[in-house]
Formats: C-alpha cells, structure tokens, sequence
C-alpha cells in the first residue's frame, strides 16, 4: 500500500471537490488531507469564522464559477455536513486556506492552499511513532513485554525535545522590525537563540553579536535608600526601579566601542580635546583595538526580567531575523519527526523504557545504549544534508592567491 494518500489536486492546489448525490438536507463530505479541518464557526459573521483553515466553495449544476459557501455546515473529524438541502449535482469543494486567503477557481490568486499541507511526505507524525513503536517493540516474545502507552509518550516527547536542541532541523526564525524601545518580545516558545541578523537593503544577513562581555540586564533592580539597603513596600517585598545600565547602553553611541568613526563625526563622538575613545583607539590610531568589537553591525542582550532581546542604539528601525531553537513540542505541528531519524527515536525510546526498569541485565541496557548512540549519529550524518557539489564549490577557493 502506498503511503501517499493525497491525489495532485490535493496536495498543490490543496482543494478537494465532491458532487452532490442527492438534494436532501446534511448531506455529508469526508476530506481526505493530510491536513486536519480546523473549524472555529461557519458563519463569517462571527470572529471565530478566522479560525477555520478551510472554506467551503460550491458551484451550480452546469456552472464552472465557484462562490463561498456562508450557510451553515458542521464537522465531525474530517467529515463535512452541510445542514440545507442543496441541488442535486452542486459541485462542492474544500479549499485549504493561507493566512493571506485565496478563492478557489482562480489560479492566479494569492493563498490557493494552504502552506502546512506542503512537504509533509518528509515527516512522520509523533503519534505514528508511538503506534509503531507499540506494534513492533512490545507483545509477547519480545524486548519489551508489555508497557504502558503513557510511558511511551513521555519517553518519545523526550525525545524530541533532545533531539530538538542539537539533531533536528528544529530552527525556526521570525522576521521583526525595531522599535524606538530597540526591544523585542522573545517568541513564544523560544528556549535558546541560534543567531540574530539585521536584513540591508539586498537582502543579505548582517549578524548581529550577543553584547555579553560589553553589558548586562541585571535580573533585579532594587531601589535603595541613601545607606544603599534596599527599600520595601507595605508587604515587605523590595520596591524595584528601572535599570540604569540598561538605560545607558541604550543611549550610548555604538561608535564608541567598535571604533568606527569618520571625519563628520569626530567632533561629536570623540572627546575633542585628545581624540581618545577607550575602546577602539583615537581617530587615525586603531592599532590597539579589540578585535572583538572591530564590527559595526551592533549587539543584542537577552532580557530574561521583562521576556525581551534587546539591541544597540544604531539597529532602531532595522528590520532583523530572529533564529531560535524551540523543543518541538509547542504546536502540533512541531511534533513531526523526520523520517530520516525514525530509527532513531525507536532506539531513544527503547533504552530509555529498558533503562528506567528494575531488574533489567545490564548488558542489555548497554546494548540498547550503544544503539541508541548509533541511531542518534547517523541521523546526525542524514539530516546535516551535505551536498558533494556545495563542498566543491567552496573549495574551488583553495587556490586563490593571496598577496602578502
């Protein structure tokens, strides 16, 4: 039996269509994506309408224009029941929607389908894994006798998150523009940043450097009276204040660390009288900077108080990419594996169910380890996706000449 389940139209239109076989009242339509329906309401009036990820198309017996269909209809699992009686052969159609929209019969519309029902052959659903696993791994005669499906959910949502950090293509990214407050609020299920990069005007990435060894958010910022103890409200918590280094990083002048300075500028960002800045050497005598901050791009700070990534003053108004690590268990669309390490997380789940027993030969805990560590580096290898020709390609620079 062959594992894909959606025909052409599905898949790159992400349109079903169905004909209707009788004129009675509920008549029903079972879709068949890979995508589930997602249903908020059926009347557009309502605000709820927005959540749906599908609209409902029909056409008149002989007619090839398609309208939205506003009456109401219902869902059960995947399967469609509209509650007026329609004509006998109405055409029907599900249409996949994309957060930009998109109406069904014309191609040259924006959003004909959904973007999540694309590149889903890749991936194995966690709750796939789980079944396997149960079919295969555990019964009589084999490794694992009997266990608990609960077990085994812990164990394989474990694991994705462990392979999440450090083994799957688990990046994700969010394109933002800097306000004047030069923070932004970090991703909802952000657990630890990849890389920051400011976006120039051909698109190219321009990293941005962490600022840890330049600054810092303190985590708590007492206020103090004038013995520096700190002050306590009615309820003998310490009153909190703003935080004055925060407030001066982000009024000073980048100019000043990395040492960039031009002959407009001089004036104004270096001390006039000696042309001395302590970081970068004066105007014409960079002989002593840091290599480290010999870079204009600017820094960030994470802000783990407030929940914000804070930037230099020269990213204000800049439009940067965020990538971050996530733990693949936020959406249910994280909890997709791909195939390529399938092998592994059988591996990942079996000694960590053996493992976690009493009485178990320790050799075969061992043995389970071994191949969990194998598994886990051949998914490593699979998903780093090396290409022969890009490894060429950069290679073709080794015999540049470079003059002394």
């Amino acid at each position: 039996m062959g594992l894909i389940t959606e025909t052409n139209e599905q898949y790159y239109a992400g349109s079903q269509r169905f004909l209707a076989q009788t004129a009675a009242a509920g008549q029903q339509f079972t879709a068949t994506f890979d995508t589930a329906l997602v249903l908020g309401s059926s009347n557009p009036l309502e605000t709820a309408y927005a959540l749906n990820n599908f609209k409902l198309y029909t056409a008149a017996p002989g007619v090839l224009t398609y309208t939205e269909y506003t009456d109401a209809f219902s869902i059960a699992g995947d399967v469609v029941t509209i509650t007026a009686a329609i004509p006998i052969s109405t055409s029907i159609v599900i249409q996949l929607k994309r957060l930009d929209g998109g109406t069904y019969g014309n191609r040259d519309a924006v959003g004909q389908a959904v973007e999540d029902n694309y590149d889903n052959y890749s991936y194995i659903k966690l709750n796939d894994i789980i079944n396997n696993f149960l079919v295969a791994y555990v019964g009589d005669g084999k490794l694992i006798p009997s266990v608990k499906r609960t077990d085994i959910m812990f164990h394989a949502k474990r694991c994705m998150q462990e392979f999440s950090y450090d083994t799957l293509q688990s990046t994700k990214s969010q394109e933002l523009s800097i306000p004047p407050s030069l923070s932004v609020i970090i991703p909802q299920d952000y657990v630890n940043y990849v890389k920051a990069s400011w976006i120039d005007n051909l698109g190219v990435k321009r990293p941005i450097y962490p600022a840890d060894n330049l600054t810092i958010n303190p985590f708590s910022t007492p206020l103090q009276d004038n013995r520096g103890i700190p002050t306590q409200d009615n309820f003998g918590e310490n009153l909190e204040g703003t935080s004055i280094t925060e407030a001066r990083w982000a009024a000073t002048n980048p100019n000043r660390i990395d040492g960039d300075f031009n002959q407009d500028s001089i004036n104004s960002q270096l001390d006039i009288n000696n042309g001395f800045n302590e970081y970068g050497g004066g105007y014409g005598q960079r002989y002593g900077m840091d290599p480290q901050y010999a870079q204009s791009n600017g820094w960030f700070t994470i802000n783990h108080r407030e929940g914000l990534m804070s930037f230099s003053s020269n990213l204000a108004g800049a439009l940067i990419v965020l990538e971050y690590i996530s733990d693949g268990l936020s959406y249910d669309l994280d909890t997709r594996l791909p195939k390529m390490a399938e092998e592994a997380m059988y591996a990942y789940i079996s000694h960590a169910v053996v493992a976690s027993r009493i009485n178990q030969p320790e050799y075969v805990v061992n043995r389970l380890k071994r191949e969990k560590s194998a598994s886990l580096r051949n998914a490593k290898i699979r998903l780093s996706n090396i290409k022969l020709d890009q490894i060429v390609l950069t290679m073709r620079g080794k015999s540049k000449w470079i003059k002394s």
